[in-house]
């Protein structure tokens, strides 16, 4: 590999996982707030309250690889992000069906935190950073298994939601 080639792989490659280091944190800020107004959906405040424990070592994995590089994650990215979570999340809140529109939102998230790391693991192997796979697998693995939780119990919630709000009972959350 040409010396260009390597420095420009290393140079895609930290600003990935400074974009992941800011994805994950914009993930806490909209899991936090959902789990906040759960009310009716136990099952669901349970999988996330894991899934937060899962994100912030997913966080801690990233700053790992970063300081391995000698880089830090962006401040900036991280606030911008987190402030975004926290506006998709208050989007929600208002709505009528804010569980279903959560779990179509979570579906989506998940899936796009699988795509991103899927990208930072060859990234890795193609710039020899090889230290970095076996921390991006696992964050993988765990983002994987959430967003089949999500698949795996989009009719379960869908369905509590139709029964919830058919008795007259708040249904949203």
């Amino acid at each position: 590999m040409a010396m260009e080639s390597a420095e420009s792989i290393r140079s895609i490659f930290v600003t990935g996982l400074r974009d992941a280091h800011a994805l994950e944190n914009q993930a806490l800020s909209i899991m936090n707030r959902q789990i906040e107004r759960l009310e009716n959906y136990p099952d669901v405040a349970a999988r996330l309250r894991s899934h937060v424990e899962e994100t912030n070592g997913q966080i801690s994995r990233l700053e790992q690889i970063l300081t391995s590089l000698d880089e830090s994650h962006s401040a900036i990215k991280d606030l911008g992000a987190s402030f975004m979570g926290n506006m998709a999340a208050l989007t929600h809140s208002v709505a009528g069906d804010e569980i279903l529109k959560n779990s179509f939102a979570n579906f989506a998230f998940e899936n796009f935190e699988v795509a991103s790391y899927r990208a930072l693991i060859n990234m890795a192997r193609r710039g020899g950073f090889t230290s970095a796979l076996p921390l991006l697998e696992q964050s993988l693995q765990e983002e994987q298994a959430m967003a089949a939780w999500v698949e795996q119990h989009l009719d379960a919630v869908t369905d509590r939601y139709l029964t919830l709000a058919s008795s007259g009972t708040q249904a949203s959350h």
